[in-house]
């Protein structure tokens, strides 16, 4: 359980053949279509009973800085404090609503309780970026611009006590993303925690949970320049790639002009918009919540 993907190999993709690439291609939904609306998905048939039952919506306060640049240690600090507020509420008995914080991150390298130096093709000593040992399980990971981290803090007594189905259900909120917005087919790898397109990982999940409140989360590639992982081993997986929205889309726009379409595709801004959209509302959606906007928002 961690936040980690592996490093990028680009490939180009030749033209001559244009039907064989299209068969042999697992995005045969080409043009991929950004979706101008994010309709409620209620096929849910990787994942059994994740939204519960209809009911009145129990409100989530979002601290929504996804266009910001957070430093880790900051975002880390308010995760902190977040459970801490959560535990004294339970110890009161009283309502303890949920909190996600969205956010990118400036560079930086992050271990797990257990992580081992075996992992950083780096000195310790001489690091390129910020390296932070923190209380979640797993290897090494980094986290960077261009990559949009999830930072539930929720109450799993509000919705399933069950470590398990809390991991599917986030790695479920980033595959109805990648279908609905992108028309990117993603899944899941037995014994793989994260959601995978083939052999590239587009996002990972570490979470840490401390009487039922959860914190940590989840981290989607979008815009993300992926050279940062080549200095760690994430995961300690070393047969797998790491992947974004963007160089999927761009593997994709490469076949669709070898047929000569005209296609429109988004910069890295307005990726990252709609990306960020998606998540909130599959995040709502797969956990029944109410999200409301904080207009204090947390200072960076």
């Amino acid at each position: 359980m961690l936040l980690a993907v592996n490093h990028f190999i680009t490939s180009s993709i030749p033209c001559p053949n244009h039907e064989g690439l299209r068969k042999a291609h697992p995005y045969q939904s080409l043009p991929v279509k950004v979706l101008s609306s994010l309709n409620r998905f209620s096929d849910f048939k990787t994942l059994e009973a994740t939204s519960l039952p209809s009911a009145p919506r129990k409100v989530c306060d979002c601290f929504d800085l996804y266009n910001e640049l957070v430093p880790y240690g900051k975002a880390w600090s308010w995760q902190k404090s977040f459970v801490n507020e959560k535990k004294a509420l339970i110890g009161r008995n009283e309502d303890c609503p949920d909190t996600l914080i969205v956010l990118q991150h400036d560079p930086v390298y992050t271990m797990g309780t257990g992580s081992s130096d075996e992992f950083l093709n780096f000195d310790p000593e001489d690091a390129p970026y910020k390296v932070y040992r923190t209380e979640r399980g797993g290897e090494v990971t980094y986290h960077g611009p261009g990559q949009l981290v999830m930072y539930p803090i929720i109450n799993l007594r509000n919705h399933k006590m069950d470590l398990h189905w809390y991991l599917r259900a986030l790695e479920e909120v980033v595959i109805r993303v990648l279908d609905k917005t992108f028309s990117i087919k993603a899944s899941r790898l037995d014994g793989l925690t994260g959601v995978w397109v083939g052999n590239q990982k587009l996002a990972a999940i570490g979470i840490r949970v401390t009487q039922w409140i959860t914190y940590h989360g989840l981290a989607l590639n979008v815009t993300t320049d992926l050279t940062p992982f080549e200095r760690i081993v994430p995961c300690g997986i070393r047969d797998r790639q790491v992947g974004s929205i963007k160089g999927l889309l761009e593997e994709s726009q490469s076949i669709i002009e070898c047929g000569g379409a005209n296609v429109r595709y988004l910069n890295d801004r307005e990726l990252i918009d709609v990306a960020h959209k998606s998540l909130i509302q599959e995040f709502s959606e797969i956990f029944q919540l109410r999200i409301h906007k904080k207009t204090n928002s947390l200072k960076v």
